[in-house]
């Protein structure tokens, strides 16, 4: 369990790391957590203007599949749920919206990045 949750927070590290390098995106907010579940990046889209929550997902072999994969119907539902309950909050209005996943390929010392857009 230890290793599984370390390699997520890397996998978040790296991500976060390539929005803000790469795609010239802020980081508003990481692992926003609330009853209908958490959403590991709510992110702002500088140049598209968009509001973009991202699910990160790592691996560090394919054995079970894709990374994305792993975001199924019911993750999709909860994703859905806890957008919708962060724009309420924070009272957030005219904005288009995003949805995202992030996969992280980790082996050894080397990673790999796929950001997959507009997902849901």
């Amino acid at each position: 369990m230890y290793f599984r949750k370390e390699l997520g927070k890397l996998g978040e590290d790296l991500a976060c790391d390539y929005l803000e390098q790469n795609c010239n995106y802020e980081i508003v907010e990481r692992n926003f957590c609330c009853r209908q579940g958490e959403i590991d990046i709510i992110a702002k889209d500088i140049i598209k203007k968009e509001l973009v929550f991202i699910e990160v997902k790592t691996r560090s072999n394919l054995k079970y599949g894709n990374p994305a994969e792993a975001v199924d119907k019911q993750k999709q539902h909860h994703i859905m749920y806890v957008a919708k309950y962060y724009i309420y909050k924070k009272h957030i209005n005219n904005i288009a919206v995003r949805f995202d996943i992030i996969e992280v390929y980790i082996e050894k010392e080397k990673y790999k990045i796929n950001h997959i857009k507009q997902v849901l």
